[in-house]
């Protein structure tokens, strides 16, 4: 399952070099990618992250790959301000966690590095020890959370189509929310963990349905439906407002933290 990225096209590439443009005066890096697939230069900028990229199909047109890219500097900024700003993992920061805003505070009294406060209605993510590992503790235990519903509901829908997963992994992917393998291994972002519950459910039973048809024909699509019924609401969510998940970034930094599309029919 990708998501979209802000292109012209899109494509797999090896990093071939880098270079530097100024764009709306300022130094923005420049990846330059050959893919023998690509069918002519394109232009890229990752929704999420606001990484910048020429694909060039050929080793020949790497050389015309970063004046292509200066022709196309009005294009590329205006993709640059749909980029969301990041919010560094620091104490004091809010974050989403299963469709929810959550404040990152302080913890005490217990020997867990991290954990959700729900107590008393509390929407909170806890952390003890030194300031400067507060950002990798909340994401340790974002990823042990989202395994954990991630594996569960993988089984979970699988059961119900009478198969089940050999693997189920999490991993911070930045082009797909989750994959499926011919031997029946799922992947998933871990990030899916910041999105409510359906849209979750969603991507899982995308994938597990991708474990009885591995295309998106109509009897693959009969599958999710019958799994979570409705599935334009979450390819909606993941369309408008996917990018937001990638804005959090695993470092605490000083200060106060400033607050794709999938496969569809």
């Amino acid at each position: 399952m990708r998501r979209v990225s802000s292109s012209k096209s899109s494509s797999r590439a090896q990093l071939a070099e880098r270079a530097l443009l100024r764009i709306d005066g300022k130094p923005v890096a420049v990846a330059v990618k050959l893919n023998p697939r690509a069918r002519r230069l394109i232009v890229k900028v990752h929704p999420s992250t606001g990484e910048v990229s020429v694909v060039a199909p050929t080793k020949r047109s790497i050389d015309h790959a970063i004046d292509f890219a200066r022709g196309e500097t009005d294009w590329i900024a205006e993709r640059l301000k749909q980029v969301p700003p990041t919010v560094p993992l620091g104490l004091g920061a809010r974050i989403l966690y299963r469709g929810e805003e959550h404040v990152i505070r302080r913890g005490e009294g217990r020997r867990t590095p991290a954990w959700i406060d729900h107590e008393d209605g509390n929407r909170i993510i806890r952390v003890t020890g030194e300031t400067e590992h507060a950002a990798r503790r909340v994401v340790d235990v974002l990823k042990r959370e989202a395994k954990k519903v991630l594996e569960a509901r993988a089984f979970y829908y699988a059961q119900q189509l009478g198969t089940a997963p050999k693997h189920v992994t999490v991993r911070d992917t930045a082009s797909r929310w989750g994959s499926c393998s011919t031997k029946r291994s799922l992947s998933f972002s871990w990030r899916l963990i910041l999105a409510p519950p359906f849209v979750l459910d969603y991507v899982v039973a995308h994938e597990v349905a991708h474990m009885r048809e591995m295309n998106h024909g109509p009897r693959f699509w009969r599958l999710v439906e019958e799994l979570v019924g409705n599935t334009e609401k979450p390819q909606a969510w993941l369309r408008e407002k996917g990018s937001l998940l990638h804005r959090y970034v695993p470092r605490s930094l000083p200060g106060t933290a400033r607050a794709p599309a999938i496969g569809t029919r």
